[in-house]
């Protein structure tokens, strides 16, 4: 599932060439996604120049004088620079067809993602307006995490990846931070010292940044916006090793599950 490096990776990559350029139209070929493409995206948005591409947490905004197109890659979308006249394959559901020939080809094998037209402040609409600060802002620091994690009994992995808490710390890059960080991923939120909550932070910086510079992690669907995987999965410390000594102490990589997800630790370095 694309998270936050790789929603900023395609961000990143779709910008320059989007940025200032004038959609002539948009191709739809299957309305229902996560949720139903609108029919004002089709006949509001051509004619519009694409101001700024944003991203709030998991989800990219091309904002227009008329409105912003949000969208959010699912379980296994991308979004592509194609020739308009690229024939679409199967799962190519959206086309936002430019000016200049080019097209912002939606992809999604699983249909979970979704393309939507908002009217006035994005950041009011229900989706984005109750999200938790991004995690490599001034927002994000020791003092905010201990603060909010007073209390809480919710095993701190699971605190982490709630975007309430916090956008865009997914389950691979929650696991990679409590390794660095030290704290293994059933402790209880509210047991959090401020000292580990330094450590965390940054930790949680370190391999998000980290994981942008590499261009996301690839363990399945992921491409950027011209097909190239991310290659932060040879970075990886403990996630999907299970089993595996740890590169730190030798100790073997154990797996458990939380919240349906899998979580990998080492109980060697993680207390």
């Amino acid at each position: 599932m694309p998270e936050l490096p790789e929603v900023e990776t395609t961000r990143g990559g779709i910008a320059p060439y989007v940025e200032g350029e004038v959609v002539t139209e948009v191709v739809l070929r299957r309305r229902k996604l996560r949720y139903p493409v609108p029919q004002a995206l089709l006949v509001d948005l051509p004619g519009q120049a694409v101001d700024k591409v944003e991203r709030r947490g998991k989800y990219l905004l091309l904002r227009t004088e008329a409105g912003a197109v949000m969208i959010h890659l699912g379980m296994s979308g991308s979004l592509r620079l194609v020739d308009a006249d690229t024939p679409a394959e199967k799962h190519d559901h959206i086309d936002i067809v430019f000016e200049n020939g080019q097209a912002l080809r939606l992809r999604d094998p699983r249909r979970f993602g979704a393309m939507l037209w908002l009217k006035g402040d994005p950041m009011q609409h229900k989706l984005l307006i109750s999200l938790g600060p991004e995690p490599l802002s001034d927002a994000f620091d020791a003092e905010y995490l201990f603060q909010r994690s007073r209390k809480r009994k919710q095993a701190v992995k699971l605190f982490v990846m709630d975007s309430h808490t916090v956008v865009g710390v997914g389950n691979i890059y929650a696991s990679e931070a409590l390794f660095r960080a030290g704290i293994q991923p059933q402790l209880a939120a509210g047991k959090l010292t401020r000292q580990r909550c330094v450590a965390l932070v940054e930790a949680i910086k370190t391999v998000l940044s980290a994981a942008i510079q590499q261009g996301g992690t690839t363990l399945r669907d992921f491409v950027d916006g011209s097909g190239k995987p991310g290659y932060f999965k040879q970075e990886l410390q403990v996630y999907g090793r299970v089993g595996e000594s740890c590169q730190q102490c030798g100790a073997t990589i154990k797996q458990l599950r939380q919240g349906q997800r899998a979580s990998y630790y080492c109980p060697g370095c993680q207390r």
